[in-house]
């Protein structure tokens, strides 16, 4: 009843082409946390990330990050209906970092880091609001000692496509599979990774971004890409909200939390 609920008030307010960021929600789809928050949800699999830097040639480190990232979306959800979380102001940050098992302990703080607390054998994360009008959220990820680090920016735009939501984000080579509001397959996901200066994909991935993922290489060989309805997620840690400074995510928000509760 809750999924029809927001069906029907989103198709009130709706005109083909218009941008869903203008819809007025109600309060039961928010997600009680910050868009920046859900963000460092990209890291749910950090050792999928790391494995990257063990490998020698920059296709196989290509087709790892691919990997990663296709695997990143589905801790984002934390029911089967979609919620909406908050939108970030302009300045807010997000700050937090994960414990990786089987590695050798260093104590060693980077003091000049995302998150200056954590040691170089912790991967580490920050995210920050840097526009809102257009909305634009960056983020930064490292650990010092597998000395690797990503830089990003999501530039997120929805419209409204008569029978379906289409979402695009800016500098992405994967594009999320719209579906029908009535009928058709859901989670649908696809993607192509192309060698340098290549103008076909050497790898097509396809699949559910829940579940499993195929891939079919040019030389016709196809195999189980990823299921990540079968991986462990890595819970992020975050300081307590009175360790935290006005500016962080759950301290902005904890008041709109609370009364949502």
């Amino acid at each position: 009843m809750e999924s029809q609920s927001v069906v029907t008030h989103l198709i009130s307010q709706v005109k083909i082409g218009m941008d869903l960021t203008k819809v007025v929600l109600p309060t039961f789809i928010l997600e009680r946390r910050s868009l920046l928050e859900m963000y460092a949800d990209y890291f749910a699999h950090p050792d999928i990330f790391l494995k990257a830097t063990e490998l020698q040639t920059e296709r196989e480190r290509m087709v790892q990050i691919v990997k990663w990232y296709l695997a990143s979306f589905h801790a984002g959800r934390k029911s089967a209906v979609a919620k909406k979380p908050y939108n970030p102001i302009l300045g807010e940050i997000f700050r937090c970092h994960w414990d990786l098992p089987d590695t050798s302990s260093d104590d060693e703080v980077v003091a000049d880091g995302p998150v200056p607390w954590c040691h170089r054998n912790q991967l580490t994360f920050i995210a920050e609001q840097v526009s809102h009008h257009p909305p634009i959220s960056a983020f930064y990820a490292e650990h010092v000692n597998k000395r690797v680090s990503l830089c990003a920016h999501v530039w997120t735009k929805s419209k409204f496509l008569g029978l379906s939501g289409g979402v695009h984000r800016s500098r992405s080579r994967k594009k999320d599979s719209t579906k029908p509001f009535y009928g058709g397959k859901k989670h649908r996901i696809t993607a192509e990774v192309f060698a340098r200066n290549e103008k076909k994909p050497f790898l097509t991935v396809s699949g559910e971004w829940n579940g499993a993922m195929e891939a079919k290489w040019a030389d016709g060989r196809t195999e189980t890409f990823i299921d990540v309805s079968k991986l462990p997620i890595s819970k992020k840690i975050v300081r307590k909200i009175d360790e935290q400074e006005e500016n962080e995510s759950r301290s902005i928000w904890k008041e709109v939390t609370l009364g949502l509760k």
